[in-house]
């Protein structure tokens, strides 16, 4: 009885494995229809606000050997991130969409540098429903910076480019923040 199991069981795994051959995990290879680049260029303020009752960014991790850091925002540090996104500094201002992500401290000296991964989702107007991603390091400190832009869903899918950066408002006692954002996307 015994061999007879292991008689079954060992053409299951032939029939498994010639099955298994037979598959294939791609399609068919054609080249690409050439489609016409499109820019776009975007302008909203990003309001990053730790300190509210509903805060937009939280902290979600530290490292033990860190928590004792004199830095604003120790290394190692994982954050949460739903930022409003504006037209204006206000926050009354309209609400075109949401910037969600994560951010890490990813910096050990003075430079105080956070690495982003956040997308960029629009809720209203011409672009409701796409979005686009960024993925870069932010050095918060420097009043200018630039950003890559490496992604993008719906109007902006294939989107590449670049957000360049301008702190407009920065509390350093609570951490509250509002950046002026001048996107350039290429995408198709």
């Amino acid at each position: 009885m015994k061999g007879k199991i292991s008689i079954v069981l060992a053409m299951i795994l032939c029939v498994m494995n010639a099955n298994i051959a037979q598959c294939q995990y791609y399609s068919q290879t054609k080249p690409a229809a050439q489609m016409k680049d499109k820019m776009t260029q975007l302008h909203f303020f990003l309001h990053d606000i730790p300190s509210s009752q509903n805060p937009s960014v939280v902290q979600i991790a530290q490292a033990n050997l860190t928590n004792k850091s004199n830095s604003i925002v120790p290394f190692g540090s994982l954050f949460a991130v739903n930022d409003a996104m504006r037209l204006g500094m206000e926050a009354t201002s309209q609400l075109v969409g949401h910037a969600k992500g994560m951010y890490v401290a990813a910096s050990q000296e003075d430079e105080m540098a956070l690495v982003v991964y956040m997308d960029f989702g629009f809720t209203t107007g011409k672009f409701n429903g796409s979005s686009f991603v960024v993925f870069s390091k932010n050095p918060v400190l420097q009043t200018e910076r630039e950003l890559a832009v490496v992604g993008g869903t719906g109007q902006f899918r294939m989107a590449r480019g670049f957000a360049k950066l301008h702190t407009r408002s920065f509390d350093l006692a609570n951490g509250n923040a509002i950046v002026e954002y001048n996107v350039t996307l290429f995408h198709y």
